[in-house]
């Protein structure tokens, strides 16, 4: 069914007339538009979609099926000009997209409002062959950069300018932008989790932990590695490494379609558990990928989601001890009937860098 369709399943189930749709993930998922401002309204039986005098032939080229409209005004008169040609009573509105300043002058503008959650994100969980075959192009283009980088991986750069390097190789592989900021940390700083690239450099004996991602066609991946600089004395950072590969490994097994995102979490939680780590792994082991970085399902103790077919997400264990080191390893993944389809491919053997 096509996506305005499934969309307009709402309309009736809220009791609304039209759906504004800000969030411009939400909007180039249902329209095909890039630009960078722009809002969409669907209804019953229309689809609109407006942006700036910027983009009128750029959105001309790029979305079909919509009707276009420029904004020649303040949005939210050129929102109340659609909800009267269109005769929109109430409004539905993407609750987690709308600023309480821009809420007011829509309420000033005398517009009836229903806030909606995951209106479209409820779509979007579910991956379409195409946006599977994107998410691979996406996978292919970080792992082809971060090979690349292996060379100059050793003691005496820093994290700075690894995390430099492997953007710039990012770029080259054909990425338009990045997910996010390359994570590198190494040392007793891969004990942070998120942790931003310093000058600190590489020392013998340091864990270093490479969180990083591709993108191709505005479809992202998220991918982390981690390898150790040879020292005097590694066998902790090698244990913790195993560890966390063998949480992993498990959690990676445990999905299926039907069960619970808290079920696979738990997989690998409970290893590092019984391992006496539990109080090193304090997020959740995963996170939807897409048109986002951080789209659902979440994969946590907490999350109420269920895995289904066609989803696509992280898991990422981690064991992070203070003052020391941690590890983090992180694939992707694509739901099947009955298994996980491992999307990354970077060995997991632990890398040794030797000196």
């Amino acid at each position: 069914m096509q996506k305005k369709a499934l969309l307009r399943k709402l309309l009736h189930k809220h009791k609304i007339e039209g759906i504004l749709i800000t969030d411009l993930a939400n909007v180039r998922y249902l329209t095909g538009f890039t630009g960078s401002s722009g809002f969409a309204v669907i209804t019953a039986r229309h689809a609109i979609l407006a942006t700036d005098f910027r983009y009128q032939e750029q959105v001309r080229q790029e979305v079909k099926g919509w009707s276009i409209k420029i904004e020649r005004t303040e949005r939210s008169k050129e929102i109340k000009d659609i909800c009267e040609v269109y005769n929109i009573r109430r409004l539905g509105f993407e609750d987690h997209n709308i600023t309480y300043g821009f809420y007011g002058k829509l309420i000033k503008r005398r517009i009836s409002l229903k806030p909606l959650t995951n209106a479209v994100e409820s779509l979007r969980i579910i991956k379409s062959p195409a946006e599977l075959s994107y998410i691979k192009a996406s996978v292919k283009r970080a792992e082809t950069a971060f090979r690349k980088l292996i060379p100059f991986i050793k003691a005496g750069t820093t994290e700075r300018k690894l995390a430099l390097k492997l953007e710039e190789l990012l770029k080259l592989e054909g990425c338009k932008r990045l997910p996010f900021e390359v994570i590198v940390a190494a040392g007793f700083r891969s004990a942070l989790p998120h942790a931003k690239p310093s000058d600190r450099r590489i020392k013998k004996g340091d864990l270093i932990v490479f969180d990083w991602g591709g993108e191709f066609e505005g479809y992202f991946s998220d991918m982390t590695r981690t390898v150790l600089i040879r020292g005097v004395d590694i066998s902790k950072q090698k244990e913790i490494y195993h560890k966390v590969l063998e949480a992993q490994k498990r959690a990676i097994e445990a999905v299926s379609a039907g069960i619970g995102a808290s079920v696979v979490d738990a997989a690998a939680r409970d290893y590092i558990k019984q391992q006496g780590y539990d109080e090193y792994f304090g997020h959740g082991t995963g996170h939807g990928v897409g048109l986002a970085v951080h789209e659902k399902p979440v994969v946590s103790w907490r999350s109420k989601d269920t895995i289904e077919e066609d989803m696509i997400f992280t898991i990422e264990p981690g064991i992070y001890l203070p003052g020391f080191g941690g590890v983090r390893i992180e694939d992707m993944i694509a739901v099947r009937k009955n298994r996980a389809e491992v999307l990354t491919s970077l060995p997991k053997k632990l890398k040794i860098i030797e000196v």
